[in-house]
């Protein structure tokens, strides 16, 4: 790899940092040996080409163009959690993998079947994620941050909120929604 690229693939991998939170190539490799696939059955589960998916982790493309992907992304996310803390079954995450892999992407919060806790109501990782998906598909993190700069002298919890959600972390972003709860 020459210096060019070595810097292309550097830079594809800090934009990923900024949009997903870390560059794909870790996300993903989390995904695999967590959920116990292989990077084809991944590239399946998640409806991409098992070459887009090599390009992803490697930092030869940066970004996910399809919002139905990133949504799958961060609903095998929640999986993997649920699967190491016990509170799902490999046999379990089997099946909802099958049901993620089907997914479309679709509405916030339109399948509650994927978006609900064991109370029936949807989680707050749950519903701030999907907040975080919707701005970061409609725009990259740099531009959400240009925006909130932007609204900060005039609307500053505007502001905030562009910046917690549009480009934060979720942990940030989950604390914030909690400490906006009535």
């Amino acid at each position: 790899m020459d210096a060019a690229q070595q810097e292309a693939t550097a830079r594809a991998r800090e934009l990923q940092r900024n949009w997903y939170g870390e560059p794909l190539g870790a996300l993903f490799r989390k995904l695999i040996d967590d959920l116990g696939l292989n990077q084809a059955r991944l590239a399946a589960v998640l409806g991409l080409s098992a070459p887009m998916l090599s390009q992803l982790m490697s930092g030869q493309r940066a970004k996910i163009g399809n919002p139905a992907v990133v949504q799958r992304v961060q609903l095998l996310q929640e999986l993997a959690s649920q699967v190491a803390d016990g509170s799902v079954s490999a046999a379990e995450a089997t099946e909802r993998m099958e049901e993620i892999k089907k997914s479309q992407g679709g509405s916030v919060l339109s399948n509650t079947t994927q978006t609900t806790g064991s109370s029936g109501a949807p989680t707050v990782k749950r519903v701030v994620r999907e907040i975080q998906s919707l701005l970061r598909s409609v725009a990259a993190a740099g531009d959400i941050i240009d925006a909130a700069d932007s609204l900060a002298p005039s609307h500053p919890e505007l502001a905030e909120f562009l910046r917690v959600y549009g480009a934060g972390r979720t942990a940030d972003a989950v604390a914030h929604y909690q400490s906006h709860q009535s």
